[in-house]
């Protein structure tokens, strides 16, 4: 059994981890977002929920206490400032390992026309400010491992593959629930992956841009 800290706990990612890990795991989670109203605590032995703001370090490194592995499913403008309160936080602790969802495009790794596309949606705010996000976690000393999915869908299905930093993005897009599939992979297996960052693909997906565009 692990205590888990799942950062931006209300995200769509996060709550279908949430789901996932109560119904196959013995793990504590720690539930941490802006707005606790928002979320439905159906498990109250084995879910926490605290109000805060992941860009405070203070905030953070309370939450942070009794904690083994944190899950950040955190966006927004000031993504990089977020980044840079969980990588403090986390150094005045115990605590080693970190799952970090980014997006793709940040290392400029998708290829070909789709690459094209994902600049011309992407570019001005939004991969500069999770490509400066993903530096800051890449230079920590954590056990981290940053996740990068295509553009996300909300089928029914966990059907995903993966590439490593510096190899070319393969397919256009992914479904949420193969997203939580891996971080609940990562969670019960935490020396899976260590220092990695994954591009996460649904196979056979290749195009110009997603099947929903």
């Amino acid at each position: 059994m692990a205590n888990v800290l799942i950062l931006g706990a209300h995200g769509k990612i996060a709550q279908l981890v949430e789901t996932q890990l109560l119904a196959e795991t013995d793990h504590h989670l720690t539930l941490f977002l802006r707005n606790a109203d928002r979320l439905n605590v159906t498990d109250s032995k084995r879910e926490t929920v605290i109000e805060g703001d992941a860009a405070d370090k203070g905030e953070l490194i309370k939450a942070l206490d009794g904690i083994d592995i944190v899950y950040a499913n955190l966006s927004g403008k000031n993504i990089e400032d977020q980044a840079k309160a969980v990588v403090s936080a986390i150094d005045r602790t115990n605590v080693q390992r970190l799952i970090w969802i980014s997006t793709l495009g940040i290392y400029d790794e998708v290829p070909g026309n789709f690459g094209k596309w994902n600049h011309q949606q992407l570019d001005g705010g939004y991969l500069e400010t999770y490509g400066a996000a993903a530096k800051v976690i890449e230079e920590s000393d954590l056990d981290y491992t940053i996740i990068r999915p295509a553009w996300l869908s909300n089928k029914d299905i966990v059907s995903y593959e993966t590439t490593q930093k510096g190899e070319p993005f393969k397919g256009t897009e992914v479904s949420r629930k193969s997203i939580a599939d891996l971080v609940v992979s990562l969670i019960n297996d935490p020396s899976k992956e260590i220092r990695h960052s994954l591009g996460v693909n649904q196979p056979n997906t290749d195009g110009d841009k997603p099947s929903f565009y």
